[in-house]
């Protein structure tokens, strides 16, 4: 174990979450897949702990044909049933028809935008947003922003995806830096 400081969301004893916590949560994307992949992850979370989604990332990438979103956007009741049988996944009808609905939106907003990192970056004409929380009592887990997000992702369609879902997304894709003041992660060239 190393002597690293981390957000106090990480779990130190599970090596997913320490690798999710160094090098993706908080890192400014601009990846099309990955988008999709952290809002789909998102989604599915609603409800439980991000660990659980965490320890079934893989799962969720064998089963949803690696986060592709134009091949998700296909799937049928055949792709549906099949996945209601994956234990691999969390296995709930309404999320996982929820997905494939969200994907078709999220090739809507890409065909629009020229892509959803260009769509959802523009909310803050590129900028990271920092609060410099000190403890994790200092994070919301929603604010104005993703508000105003969520919403306009509810008028396009999409489900699952309120301002909770929605400010986690930002804090996982870096629109807004939510490490820990004492964590590594700040001082850390990204």
């Amino acid at each position: 174990m190393d002597s690293k400081i981390r957000c106090g969301w990480v779990n130190l004893k599970n090596p997913r979450s320490i690798r999710y916590h160094d090098e993706e949560w908080g890192r400014p994307l601009h990846d099309e897949q990955k988008h999709f992949e952290f809002l789909m992850l998102e989604s599915f979370q609603a409800g439980l702990s991000w660990e659980t989604i965490l320890n079934r990332r893989e799962g969720f990438r064998n089963a949803f044909a690696d986060f592709d979103a134009q091949k998700i956007a296909k799937y049928t009741d055949k792709e549906v049933k099949q996945l209601l049988e994956n234990p691999n996944i969390i296995r709930s009808r309404l999320k996982i028809v929820s997905a494939i609905e969200n994907a078709k939106i999220f090739l809507m907003i890409q065909k629009e935008w020229g892509s959803f990192d260009r769509y959802i970056w523009h909310f803050t004409e590129g900028k990271i947003i920092d609060h410099h929380p000190k403890t994790l009592k200092d994070l919301p887990a929603r604010n104005l922003l993703s508000e105003i997000i969520s919403q306009d992702l509810r008028k396009r369609g999409m489900k699952f995806i309120g301002p909770v879902i929605v400010y986690a997304h930002l804090q996982a894709i870096g629109v807004v830096n939510d490490h820990v003041e004492q964590c590594f992660c700040r001082s850390a060239k990204v």
